[in-house]
């Protein structure tokens, strides 16, 4: 019982052909930051923006049909970066007595286990890189930073903490 090839190469061309659809005719990416996203603290929006543009690299390397090596290399950039962000948030947090933090680091903690796992799961050939995986992120950043991270901005300016 062999692949048939063919029929790897249609599932690939449909799942390229949705990714481009959902992303817009305008070739607008899914991960385009704006100061809507802004929690008010400039190391924190700095870092969110990176994140952003992090994502907005693994779409587009999607979009372009790279090979596995490649999208491999930006999944592992975009965990890299995102737990660098973590921690500096989370360091944020606990010097500045943030009442809220071990919920949030539970997010945090939530996340990075759910892609990791996901990354093994990639390298090992077990999963594909897809639209839901996009959308996961997508509304991860939108849900988190929306909600979650700018109730730890408005918390750090009325503590007066300088960005």
């Amino acid at each position: 019982m062999g692949i048939d090839l063919g029929d790897v190469a249609a599932c690939t061309a449909a799942a390229l052909l949705k990714i481009a659809a959902f992303a817009d005719s305008r070739d607008m990416s899914l991960f385009q930051w704006n100061e809507a996203y802004s929690v008010g603290h400039q190391t924190i929006d700095s870092q969110h923006k990176m994140l952003f543009q992090y994502a907005d690299k693994l779409h587009a390397a999607m979009l372009a049909g790279k090979g596995k090596d490649v999208l491999s290399q930006t999944l592992s950039e975009l965990i890299s970066y995102t737990q660098r962000h973590f921690a500096s948030e989370e360091k944020l947090m606990q010097t500045h007595q943030y009442p809220e933090y071990p919920q949030h680091k539970a997010e945090h903690d939530a996340l990075t286990q759910k892609v990791v796992q996901y990354q093994n799961d990639y390298s090992a050939g077990r999963v594909t890189l897809t639209i839901d995986v996009l959308n996961f992120l997508q509304n991860w950043l939108r849900h988190h930073i929306g909600k979650v991270d700018k109730k730890v901005g408005k918390y750090l300016q009325a503590q007066s903490v300088p960005s």
